[in-house]
C-alpha cells in the first residue's frame, strides 16, 4: 500500500477548462492513493504548509496565465520553493499539444524556474458556446472554438507526477 500525500490541486480557470482539467488530475492522483484536494485558487487555503505538494494549472489569456493563478505564486513564494510543485498550462485551440510538446509561456517559464518545479505541462483548451470576455466570443464568432484537450494526455501526465510522489515515499536507499 501506498503511505498517503496530501496534494494540493489549485487551477485558475475563467470558463471552467482548466477546472475540469484539475479536477481529472485529481481523480488520476486519487486513484494512485493520494490524498487530493482540488480547489480554485480564488478559494484557496491561506496556509499551504499542511500539504506534501501543489499542483498549480491556469489558463492561458493572450500569452499569460491568469490572474488569480499568478497572485497565488506569488503570495505562496516561499511555501511553494519548499515543496514538490507541478504546472500545468491549458489554452491552446488547437490539436498543437498533440502534435508536439508545447513549451510555457514566458511568464510561466519564469515562475517555473523560480519556483523550482518537478515539471510543466501545456493541455489543449476549451471555448464553448457561452464564454466569458469579449475575445472569447469574437474568436467563437470565427468558428474557432472547440475542445481540444486529450484526457489522455492528462491523465498520463498525472500518473506521472503521482509516481513521482509515492515513488519518493517507498523508496529507501540502499546499505552497502
Amino acid at each position: 500500500m501506498t503511505p498517503d500525500r496530501h496534494v494540493l490541486i489549485v487551477y485558475g480557470s475563467r470558463n471552467g477548462s482548466t477546472a475540469e482539467i484539475g479536477r481529472w488530475v485529481g481523480r488520476t492522483l486519487r486513484e494512485r492513493g493520494l490524498a487530493v484536494e482540488v480547489r480554485d485558487v480564488a478559494d484557496a487555503p491561506a496556509d499551504i504548509s499542511a500539504y506534501d505538494a501543489v499542483v498549480l494549472g491556469a489558463g492561458v489569456y493572450m500569452t499569460g496565465w491568469h490572474r488569480d493563478a499568478r497572485r497565488f505564486a506569488r503570495r505562496h513564494r516561499r511555501a511553494l520553493g519548499s515543496m514538490p510543485v507541478w504546472l500545468f498550462s491549458s489554452g491552446p485551440l488547437d490539436t498543437s499539444c498533440d502534435e508536439r510538446e508545447v513549451p510555457a509561456v514566458p511568464g510561466v517559464a519564469r515562475l517555473a524556474h523560480r519556483l523550482g518545479v518537478r515539471g510543466h505541462a501545456t493541455f489543449g483548451g476549451r471555448l464553448a458556446h457561452g464564454a466569458q470576455g469579449y475575445v472569447a466570443r469574437q474568436i467563437l464568432r470565427a468558428g474557432k472554438g472547440g475542445d481540444f484537450r486529450n484526457q489522455d494526455a492528462i491523465r498520463n501526465w498525472a500518473q506521472g507526477v503521482a509516481a513521482e510522489l509515492t515513488w519518493e515515499l517507498t523508496w529507501e536507499p540502499l546499505t552497502l
